[in-house]
């Protein structure tokens, strides 16, 4: 027999924290389980519709207060967007996307309501590095679009992208969005030192930037990598400007992740300037 949830306190109509035998606190989901609800009463499984737990205190205080500025259908959507992620993805997400996701939701219809246009510049590099993450929040943006009846920009499917892929792989968001300007702005060192416009649906360059993220982890972790010494003067002597333009690359790395960068990432970053602006499948 399923035990019942002890009400803990009521967050507003929607939303309440209960006690649980099995769970510390959890926060339960559904329409109108709160109304006319105090602390002490019973809620049994079939009377809510979603439930999760926030096992870090920081967490659940954040959360509380979000309810208190963030409307009850919105925390709702959230909610469903946030379940519908979860079984996309498979795996077991970060409690903070509970907080980080539906706060960023609630800002983003805030923001098209009052006419404001939030541009990603970061959009075709999210969509690439993570394309999984890219599929399920664009599913997500229409799951937000056909609920509130809006039209969210494009660029909205490159920031929830961010916050899955931050909540899959237990990165803090900020953390995530650095590595992907990182990589952006590594891109435009590329156009500019070949004075050309990389074509950013081509295979090679789908390549060049998933060896950067690569090479960002690596960079992280101080995780060295074979150094090839001959075929490092070959393609120094051979490809000049590839060669020195990975060297920019390179101090570019050091400089923004603070870190040491060894030597035979220059090799590797070269041979893939090399197939990108020679267009070498």
């Amino acid at each position: 027999m399923k035990r019942s949830f002890t009400v803990e306190k009521v967050l507003n109509n929607n939303v309440l924290i209960a006690l649980h035998e099995d769970y510390r606190e959890a926060v339960l989901i559904g329409k109108g389980i709160g109304f006319g609800k105090k602390r002490g009463d019973l809620i049994e499984h079939e009377n809510y519709e979603k439930m999760f737990v926030l096992e870090n205190d920081k967490e659940q205080s954040q959360y509380k207060k979000l309810l208190t500025y963030v409307d009850e259908k919105m925390v709702d959507i959230a909610s469903d967007v946030i379940y519908h992620i979860a079984q996309k993805i498979g795996q077991p997400l970060n409690e903070h996307i509970h907080v980080a996701l539906t706060d960023h939701i609630a800002f983003a219809v805030k923001r098209l309501e009052q006419g404001f246009d939030m541009k990603n510049p970061f959009l075709l590099e999210t969509e690439s590095l993570y394309p999984k993450e890219y599929e399920v929040a664009n599913e997500a943006i229409k799951m937000i679009n056909e609920q509130l009846g809006v039209e969210l920009p494009e660029g909205e499917i490159g920031f929830i992208a961010l916050h899955i892929h931050s909540a899959m792989t237990n990165r803090p968001l900020s953390e995530v969005n650095q590595h992907s300007q990182l990589i952006s702005r590594l891109v435009q060192v590329i156009e500019d030192s070949f004075q050309m416009k990389v074509n950013r649906e081509s295979v090679n360059y789908l390549r060049l930037i998933r060896h950067l993220r690569f090479t960002i982890d690596r960079i992280k972790r101080d995780e060295p990598i074979q150094e090839p010494e001959k075929l490092m003067l070959l393609l120094k002597t051979e490809y000049p400007l590839c060669y020195n333009t990975a060297w920019k690359m390179i101090k570019i790395l050091q400089q923004s992740l603070k870190k040491p960068v060894h030597e035979a990432e220059a090799v590797y970053l070269t041979l893939h300037l090399y197939r990108l602006t020679n267009k070498i499948s």
